[in-house]
């Protein structure tokens, strides 16, 4: 804007629909296109649901319908109590408007101030909104935030709300729902809210055991005690140790899944040290108790004050007005509940101070090693040797974090390549040298004795917390070959050894590249499989193909498109029935006659395959 021209005709107000849709970041974090977890249909899709669970919290409805169409249109009724019918388009509308401001109606409740929905409602190419209340009935729909018409009668609908919204694809752009990420989400409301039955698209999600459920849903590996669980009015936790690397903690306030934390969770994390070194009379370091650990903790605070809209992070010191703080209640509860139990469970407490004692001889018989390593990897030179960094420098706290990108490759060429193709302003490169060794069975000592893991693990910046995460996306880029394949196996097994929960929170991919290009005159087309390939030789005629044998072979002009807008990733998950040891075991460990066994019975003709 020119400064000279800075007049009364400059200042703006907008309408609420309108500051939403200019700025919906403000509200629902980021839009996405449903590919990762955190996109803004995600968050709308939860806005809804988190009202819905506010009835359930205060005693109203105990089933949750919810479907999306192939269309993608949501659908999400409850059974509660329902909106009075009088103010039906205000809360959908009207900022400031909302019956989260009386505590007596809404109490520990999850939505705060009722602006969620109306972000739901202004993002939305079509958004009704029906109450149901004592055999009457009110329905509002909008478009884009605007009002198109209401309307009013009887009905023989049970008490409850019925919420249908289309997120507006002149916002969002393409975008798809993905169903593993709302079944986490709604599997999460269920373990939070034992006896609440929710249904997505003819699925059923309950829960009777709380966090119990939910941490025998997310361990990858048989833990070393049977999971401790304790609750009392407000806090709930679960607890026990697997026996890798590495921390997992799981933390929710007032229903809500707070993934960077917060107060309580540094409550759970202090009170959990101090009780186990008071029961143990033991000064143990925090990480040696902490190592392996696998934790769950839900609290339920009166006007929870959250650092966000998308409420990922709670920052409330007090459980409400003339309560303790959140600290302290947290602390004093494990005091007493955790530390009765281990005086009850003498041979739980006998494991677990195995598995202390270990982890302090690892730590001590590497501590030396690691002093050596920072070293070796500051001589190194990293940046200019091995890592081809991006400009901007990420940390999972950096709010554009979920563009950063780290290529994990092997071989001179095939860096050279992505090097030269990539975005240097969000994309870097980490060069492997030849195979990585076989980590399976092995201490992490060797992290720091081997230069190409000690580098590696210090470009990401993991050695001592996940949260230094440097980059949101770890990619695998390795030649679509046996040797290739081999690599990527090396590299996961490295993160599934030590870094398990890179895998688990969703950072690391593998990169597909083109096998063939096929092209004529007119058109050249890359194919990711033969099938691609045979489509594509079907639709252009006499063509030319090539077979790409390795990444170096693909020239930086043709790897842009690849790594860019239209790139294929492959994310590497864990199941619920995916055991860390067993997957390692099988996969890695020394019993090839087992191995080859498998191959042979699993052989597929080019005929069976239909090829």
């Amino acid at each position: 804007m020119d400064a000279a021209n800075y007049k009364d005709e400059s200042i703006i107000t907008l309408e609420w629909q309108e500051h939403i849709r200019r700025r919906p970041g403000m509200y629902i974090g980021k839009l996405g296109d449903g590919t990762s977890h955190d996109d803004g249909i995600y968050v709308l899709l939860k806005e809804v649901i988190d009202n819905s669970i506010d009835e359930y919290i205060m005693g109203f409805g105990k089933t949750i319908a919810i479907s999306i169409s192939e269309n993608r249109e949501v659908r999400i009724r409850d059974f509660g109590r329902g909106i009075p019918l009088g103010k039906v388009t205000d809360v959908s509308s009207k900022m400031n408007t909302g019956a989260k401001y009386d505590s007596n109606t809404f109490q520990k409740s999850v939505g705060l101030n009722g602006v969620g929905i109306k972000a739901v409602n202004a993002l939305s190419s079509l958004f009704e909104i029906t109450s149901f209340r004592d055999g009457q009935y009110v329905k509002a729909r909008f478009s884009q935030g605007i009002l198109l018409d209401e309307e009013q009668g009887e009905t023989e609908e049970g008490n409850g709300t019925l919420v249908m919204f289309s997120p507006d694809e002149l916002l969002f752009g393409s975008f798809d729902f993905n169903s593993d990420y709302i079944e986490i989400m709604l599997k999460n409301y269920s373990f939070l809210n034992a006896g609440l039955k929710i249904t997505f698209n003819g699925t059923c999600y309950c829960s009777q055991n709380g966090l119990l459920d939910l941490l025998n849903n997310n361990l990858n590996e048989e833990p070393l005690y049977e999971p401790v669980h304790l609750k009392s009015q407000d806090i709930e936790v679960a607890i026990t140790h697997a026996s890798g690397y590495g921390e997992s903690f799981y933390s929710f306030v007032n229903g809500q899944h707070t993934p960077q934390g917060g107060t309580h969770l540094s409550a759970f994390k202090e009170g959990l040290v101090k009780t186990i070194k008071d029961f143990y009379k033991k000064d143990f370091d925090p990480d040696d108790v902490r190592t392996s650990m696998v934790a769950a903790i839900s609290i339920r605070v009166q006007e929870p004050v959250f650092e966000s809209q998308t409420k990922t992070k709670l920052g409330s010191k007090d459980m409400g007005a003339g309560c303790p703080t959140i600290k302290n209640f947290v602390i004093d509860f494990l005091k007493q509940t955790l530390d009765n139990y281990l005086h009850k469970h003498p041979d739980m407490a006998d494991t677990l101070l195995r598995k202390i004692i270990d982890a302090e001889k690892e730590r001590k018989a590497i501590s030396g090693i690691k002093k050596l390593a920072r070293e070796r990897a500051k001589k190194a030179n990293l940046h200019n040797k091995k890592l081809r960094d991006c400009r901007v420098h990420y940390n999972s706290k950096n709010e554009n974090f979920e563009k950063s990108t780290l290529f994990i490759t092997e071989g001179n060429s095939a860096s050279g390549s992505i090097t030269k193709s990539r975005d240097v302003n969000t994309q870097a490169v980490f060069s492997l040298r030849g195979k990585p060794k076989n980590t399976f069975g092995i201490t992490k000592r060797i992290v720091y004795e081997n230069e190409e893991f000690n580098l590696l693990q210090a470009a990401l910046d993991i050695e001592e917390d996940l949260d230094n995460l440097r980059y949101n996306k770890v990619v695998i880029a390795t030649d679509a070959d046996v040797d290739g394949m081999h690599i990527r196996l090396l590299i996961i097994t490295f993160f599934l050894n030590f870094f398990p929960d890179l895998i688990r929170q969703g950072h690391l991919y593998i990169l597909q590249t083109p096998l063939f290009r096929v092209r004529n005159k007119k058109k050249t087309v890359y194919c990711y499989s033969d099938e691609e390939k045979e489509r594509a030789i079907r639709k252009l005629g006499t063509v030319e193909i090539t077979r790409f044998k390795g990444l170096g072979e693909i020239s930086p002009d043709e790897f842009a498109g690849f790594i860019g807008e239209n790139i294929r990733l492959d994310s590497v998950k864990l199941g619920k029935n995916d055991l860390i040891q067993d997957l390692m075991t099988f996969y890695m460990g020394k019993n090839t006659p087992d191995r080859q066994g498998f191959i042979i019975e699993n052989l597929r003709s080019d005929e069976e395959l239909g090829m």
